[in-house]
C-alpha cells in the first residue's frame, strides 16, 4: 500500500503535473494550469509543435520534452530519473486530460512505482463535457475512448456491451461515425444516441436522436471535425430481454478461450448481463445449488 501526501513541505524529488489543456477554445485553459506549466522544470508533450503554440499563446517559455506513443518506452527511464533527481515536470497531450488516448498513463504508473508524487490538475475532458450536455442520462456511464477499426471487432464489442445500463461515451473519425453507427444499430438496435462535433469550437454541434435518425442526417449533411459519440445504454426490457437470449455458459467458455482464466470470465459476464455471479459460477460447474 502507499500513502501519497501531494504538497509534503519537504521532499527530495520532483512532482510530475498531469496538465490538462483546451480541447479547442483556449480560454478554457485554467490560471493554475498556466501557472503550473511556467513553474515546472520541463513539459512533456505529446506533440512539441501543438504545444509550443499553446506555450507561445500563453507566453510560456519551459522547455519541452517530446513524450508521444512511438518513443514512450525509451524515454521514460530518462523522465524518472529526471523526477528523482529533483525536477518536477508536466505531462500534457495534444488537447484535454492526460493519461486519456495517450502514453501519459505509462509514465503515470512508472512514477508511482517509484514512488514519486503525482498531482493531477483539473480541467477540460471532451468526453464528460459533451455529455453533461447530451440530454443522455449522466449516472451512470462508461468511457471507451476509441472503438476498434474492423466492423467484426466492433460488432463483437458491441454486443459484448448490449446489456449495460450505462450511458456510452466514445471518441470517433468523421470519416468513420457513419460505419461505427451502422454497426450500432445492427448490435443494439435503434437507441438514442447524440453525435457531438467541434466541441467547444466556433462550430460546435449536437445531433440528437435515434441512431437511423442520425444515420440519415448525416448521409445529406456529411460530418466535419472532431467528433464524439453518446449512446443510451439498455434499458431494463431490453436487459431482461439481452439476458434470456444469451448463452451464458458458451459467453463464459468464449472468455475463457482468450485467456481469461475461468473465475474471471464468470465474474466478466455477470457483470455485463446483470445476473447473480453465484449463480453462473454454479451453472458452468454444474453443481448443485
Amino acid at each position: 500500500m502507499q500513502v501519497q501526501k501531494s504538497f509534503k513541505a519537504q521532499k527530495s524529488s520532483g512532482t510530475l503535473y498531469l496538465v490538462p489543456t483546451p480541447i479547442g477554445n483556449l480560454q478554457d485553459m485554467t490560471f493554475r494550469a498556466v501557472a503550473t506549466l511556467k513553474e515546472v522544470d520541463f513539459i512533456c508533450a505529446e506533440d512539441t509543435r501543438n504545444t509550443g503554440l499553446l506555450l507561445k499563446h500563453f507566453g510560456i517559455q519551459t522547455k519541452q520534452i517530446s513524450f508521444h506513443e512511438h518513443n514512450a518506452y525509451e524515454k521514460l527511464p530518462d523522465l524518472i530519473d529526471l523526477l528523482k533527481a529533483g525536477h518536477s515536470l508536466a505531462q500534457v497531450s495534444d488537447a484535454g486530460m492526460p493519461s486519456i488516448s495517450d502514453p501519459g498513463h505509462d509514465l503515470v504508473k512508472a512514477a508511482i512505482a517509484s514512488e514519486l508524487t503525482v498531482v493531477a490538475l483539473p480541467g477540460a475532458s471532451a468526453g464528460i463535457t459533451a455529455m453533461i450536455a447530451s440530454g443522455l442520462v449522466p449516472q451512470p456511464h462508461a468511457f471507451y475512448g476509441f472503438l476498434p477499426r474492423k466492423a467484426g471487432q466492433q460488432k463483437a464489442f458491441f454486443t459484448s456491451k448490449l446489456a449495460y445500463p450505462e450511458t456510452q461515451i466514445f471518441y470517433e473519425s468523421p470519416y468513420r461515425v457513419k460505419d461505427t453507427l451502422t454497426n450500432m444499430l445492427a448490435c443494439y438496435g435503434d437507441r438514442q444516441v447524440v453525435v457531438v462535433r467541434e466541441l467547444t469550437k466556433l462550430f460546435e454541434e449536437y445531433q440528437r436522436g435515434t441512431i437511423s435518425d442520425i444515420l440519415t442526417y448525416i448521409e445529406e449533411i456529411p460530418l466535419k471535425g472532431e467528433c464524439l459519440l453518446i449512446v443510451a445504454g439498455a434499458d431494463q426490457e431490453e436487459q431482461i430481454e439481452t439476458v434470456e437470449k444469451a448463452d451464458l455458459i458458451a459467453l463464459v467458455q468464449k472468455e475463457i478461450e482468450t485467456g481469461v482464466k475461468p473465475n474471471q470470465a464468470i465474474k466478466t459476464i455477470a457483470k455485463a448481463y446483470k445476473v447473480n455471479r453465484q449463480d453462473l459460477y454454479h451453472q458452468f460447474h454444474q453443481l448443485q445449488q
